[in-house]
């Protein structure tokens, strides 16, 4: 099973593997790509909800990587129904592709290069220079904003 993500219907992706996507992503899409959902949905595609405690196993995925403040709750739960489905997801996302190594979840990319290596983000105070494993709007000890670095 093929879960989709909006990048497979904008870039017209087709497949002869069963497919499945949420409707958050339906809500994403304009135009043709739209379309392309909808015809897919009429053409036997499962349309899943995740449960609630399997979205939030990948948003605590996603804050160990230091990717929470770049995933949409459309790519939480996107990837919430990949691993339910225990599907392969399809998607361009770098943030996406490097929770999904987290939690053991497939990917296959369509437009670009896949992820050539999965990291955990630091956090650097923009003032201080001081570093946190997790993200914070604010520096706590001179209250400059924090932001996203490179761990290597």
């Amino acid at each position: 099973m093929q879960v989709l993500d909006s990048s497979a219907f904008i870039n017209e992706y087709h497949t002869t593997d069963d497919i499945a996507s949420i409707p958050m992503v339906r809500e994403e899409l304009e135009g043709e790509a739209s379309y392309r959902y909808d015809a897919d949905e009429g053409s036997g595609m499962h349309v899943h909800i995740p449960a609630g405690d399997t979205v939030e196993k990948i948003k605590r995925a996603a804050r160990e990587t230091g990717d929470a403040e770049e995933l949409s709750e459309t790519d939480l739960r996107l990837l919430a129904a990949a691993f339910e489905l225990d599907g392969v997801l399809v998607t361009d996302d770098y943030a996406i592709q490097n929770v999904a190594e987290r939690v053991d979840v497939a990917v296959k990319v369509i437009a670009r290069e896949g992820i050539s290596e999965t990291r955990e983000w630091t956090f650097q105070c923009q003032g201080c220079g001081r570093e946190f494993d997790e993200h914070r709007d604010r520096c706590p000890v001179c209250g400059m904003e924090l932001a996203r670095k490179n761990p290597a």
